[in-house]
């Protein structure tokens, strides 16, 4: 078989030493490592097809893996021999502007969509914290959001079409160039599978004009729970930010230690709202959410002056997961969502959750949409930590899904919450969802033991929550 996959990518396109394999054993969600037998890296459409057909007719599964970054497992090889790269795939494939759409292959990071039309005035809306190095194609795996989801929405509201690759090798193309379609929502059903589907090897992205202006501030509170408050009342006074992203103090302080952009430190939480859109306006509605923020115990709120001090608070709320690493040794990102009203309750939960297992947990979140971010630091060369860790991160998507939540905002299920699904779905929900991947790939190869449980696997069996209108 590895003479095969040569043939196909070239020797340079195929690792199957274990020490270079060590390198893909986990992405972001470190607290699991399965390294894969072999590591293939196609550069097109064509090699994925014929990879997958010599994977096919050996019955091998596979994972797809584009930057790592992913925070829930979903590149973990579980019982997938081979991981496909498509790190390779990075070329931009053709730019439509006047149609505002732009063609990419997948291994493109997201921030270079933006960098390759920004200065014809355009831009590529999701941004996640990780769009410095993350895909296309793992953005589209996991349905990624970021700061601005709260204005512009999450991936498959900027995804037109798709050319996937069926597990069996077969190459079809889902959706278009066109801005609606008549049918069954095929891309949507792949947009957000975490690679279940096959493996998407180019996409047509939907552009947006650049903001005529611009205005960020940042708002100081003496804790989490006067912050969240505010950020329900600027949303119930019809003032609707592009972001709102918070910081609690145990991030605020690593944030600063790491990157000295100014935050105050003797703050409980920061608020970084930002409004954007044509200028006309804009300086009224920033006065009015710095209003609200005072009126909820805001100490200090101030306008960034100039593209230069935006920008230095952007640094801060996107390298924040970095600067964690000043605090422990390991950490895991959580990624639960409750409505925005129920934000200073989950975050009083996350604060017992956080004695109760004797770990610090830090909070940084897109609190505009009630897409939490909880931190749980812990020290893998202490398994009683590790399993701390994981035991704490399911009682808080427990108390997300209390609270009429869900389990994740746009991190994904992976392998990470894979036990948790019957908590949210019923046995006839995964029923459907497992009826549904078996239409993409009937032989369950595609990046298995993810998302759905499989009958008869230990997990937690609950009456599901649905979710209501809170």
């Amino acid at each position: 078989m590895l003479d095969e996959l040569a043939a196909i990518v070239g020797d340079d396109g195929v690792v199957s030493r274990a020490t270079e394999l060590k390198v893909y054993e986990c992405d972001g969600w470190t607290v699991e490592k399965s390294a894969p037998e072999v590591l293939v890296m196609p550069r097109n459409t064509k090699q994925v097809s014929a990879v997958l057909k010599a994977l096919h007719r050996r019955a091998i599964a596979f994972v797809a893996r584009g930057a790592g970054t992913g925070l829930s497992g979903g590149a973990l090889p579980i019982d997938a021999p081979v991981m496909v790269c498509t790190s390779r795939m990075n070329r931009i494939l053709a730019i439509d502007l006047a149609n505002r759409r732009i063609e990419v292959q997948s291994g493109v990071v997201n921030l270079h969509v933006t960098n390759a039309v920004r200065s014809r005035g355009f831009f590529y809306a999701p941004d996640p914290s990780s769009q410095v190095a993350c895909t296309i194609g793992g953005n589209i795996a996991e349905n990624s959001g970021g700061p601005h989801t709260l204005k512009y929405g999450v991936t498959t509201n900027h995804v037109l079409g798709l050319e996937l690759v069926l597990p069996d090798g077969e190459v079809v193309e889902l959706g278009g160039a066109a801005e609606e379609r008549c049918g069954y929502d095929l891309v949507g059903a792949v947009v957000g599978a975490e690679g279940t589907t096959g493996i998407v090897t180019r996409a047509t992205l939907r552009l947006l004009r650049e903001p005529e202006s611009r205005r960020t501030i940042l708002a100081a509170f003496p804790d989490v729970d006067f912050a969240t408050r505010a950020v329900s009342a600027i949303i119930a006074s019809g003032v609707i930010p592009g972001a709102i992203e918070m910081m609690d103090r145990l991030i605020i302080r690593a944030v600063e230690e790491a990157f000295h952009v100014g935050l105050p430190a003797d703050a409980g939480a920061v608020l970084i709202v930002e409004f954007d859109g044509y200028a006309a306006g804009l300086d009224e509605r920033a006065s009015a959410a710095v209003e609200i923020a005072r009126r909820y115990g805001a100490a200090d709120s101030r306008l960034a002056r100039n593209e230069a001090e935006r920008a230095l608070l952007w640094k801060a709320r996107k390298r924040a997961f970095g600067a964690v690493g000043r605090l422990a040794p390991n950490y895991a990102t959580q990624d639960g969502v409750v409505p925005r009203t129920h934000l200073p309750q989950i975050l009083r939960e996350i604060s017992a959750v956080s004695e109760r297992y004797g770990l610090a947990i830090g909070n940084v979140f897109h609190a505009g949409d009630g897409n939490i971010h909880p931190i749980i630091l812990y020290d893998e060369r202490h398994p009683e930590q590790v399993q701390s860790a994981i035991e704490a991160g399911r009682d808080i998507l427990r108390a997300c899904l209390a609270m009429g939540g869900s389990l994740t905002g746009e991190h994904g299920i992976g392998a990470e919450k894979m036990g948790e699904m019957p908590l949210l779905f019923s046995p006839d929900d995964l029923l459907a969802m497992a009826e549904l991947r078996r239409v993409f790939d009937p032989g369950e190869r595609a990046n298995p033991n993810k998302i759905i449980p499989r009958p008869g696997a230990c997990v937690e069996v609950a009456a599901p929550h649905r979710q209501v209108p809170v």
